[in-house]
């Protein structure tokens, strides 16, 4: 995955403390906007893996995100999700799994070849590191939940975590959608209104939480978010990794 060409993009792994400093730096600027120089950044930073994505021609930077590999599910406890879910079902879930967090894309870039190439460097990391389960938490910008109601009641109906993985509620503000919603969902509302990274996971038969977290300190709502390796559609799988390649 290190070194990753693919047309204007290159993604490769953090090298330095400097690599660091500029994922926070973007990371401000995505999730919380505001002056240049300040940083998004915690405990989290020092145990992940983090991945950038720039412009081959520049060197600008234009996507990163943080990848935390566990052993397995007896591991969930020590991933940045833990604090919003309770996770105890996903203990029992036995392959090596990855938590992908702070994904975000520079808000003056709307390229859609980023993502491509970000998925495929998360693919290449997977792949490299015999990951089974790829998860995270999914947002949404702002906390109002208003404007995405016909997205949450597609999730709601198509998109549940199966019995066996559902995350319980843990935080104390966070909206039921599962339960508390009983509109028919406009999907073409529901569509534009979808985050980009969410409807990626989806699109590979990714699965969501009953409810999303009201996260006050990002400005977000979001959703916790599975997907079993194992259940990417081989079509989709066989294009990821000859992107990664």
């Amino acid at each position: 995955m290190v070194g990753l060409k693919k047309g204007r993009y290159v993604a490769r792994l953090a090298e330095n403390d400097s690599d660091i400093l500029a994922a926070q730096s973007l990371r401000h600027l995505a999730f919380h906007g505001g002056a240049s120089g300040e940083l998004d950044a915690d405990d989290f930073d020092a145990i992940c893996a983090h991945i950038l994505v720039e412009e081959r021609k520049t060197g600008a930077l234009v996507c990163c995100f943080r990848m935390l590999p566990l052993a397995d599910g007896n591991d969930i406890t020590r991933s940045y999700s833990a604090q919003f879910y309770e996770l105890s079902a996903l203990e029992a879930f036995k392959g090596s799994m990855v938590e992908m967090g702070r994904f975000c894309i520079h808000p003056d870039w709307n390229d859609p070849d980023i993502l491509r190439v970000a998925w495929a460097a998360m693919t290449g990391y997977v792949d490299d590191n015999n990951v089974e389960m790829l998860f995270g938490c999914s947002s949404f910008k702002g906390t109002d939940a208003d404007p995405y109601l016909d997205a949450f009641a597609v999730l709601r109906d198509r998109h549940l975590a199966p019995r066996r993985w559902v995350p319980r509620v843990k935080a104390p503000n966070v909206f039921q959608f599962a339960k508390r919603l009983r509109r028919k969902p406009d999907l073409k509302k529901a569509q534009t209104k979808m985050p980009p990274l969410l409807r990626t996971y989806l699109m590979m038969g990714g699965w969501v939480s009953d409810h999303a977290v009201v996260d006050d300190q990002m400005n977000t709502l979001h959703v916790f978010t599975g997907l079993e390796i194992k259940a990417i559609p081989p079509a989709r799988k066989r294009l990821l990794r000859a992107m990664s390649s």
